[in-house]
């Protein structure tokens, strides 16, 4: 394991409980593992997300936008035809 840095951290009284809850499951060995673990797991979630969001962004850019004006003029047609 890389170096590790020790900490104290401040948390609501039931997210600590929870922690503990975890720990007693046997899946993790320490409060501290399980910290690791979440961390390591969000931060891999951020960095999937920020992948997804380009991809968005780049399609999008890809994609000719319609002019405001334009839509709501064709909805104002649509609906006074409806009327």
């Amino acid at each position: 394991m890389p170096a590790a840095e020790r900490m104290t951290v401040a948390m609501p009284t039931g997210m600590a409980e929870t922690l503990r809850q975890i720990v007693t499951t046997g899946r993790y060995v320490s409060t501290s593992e399980t910290v690791r673990d979440r961390v390591g797991s969000r931060d891999a979630e951020l960095r999937d997300l920020e992948a997804l969001q380009a991809a968005i962004t780049a399609s999008l850019d890809r994609v000719p936008g319609i002019p405001a004006d334009e839509v709501f003029a064709e909805l104002h047609d649509r609906y006074a035809a409806s009327s």
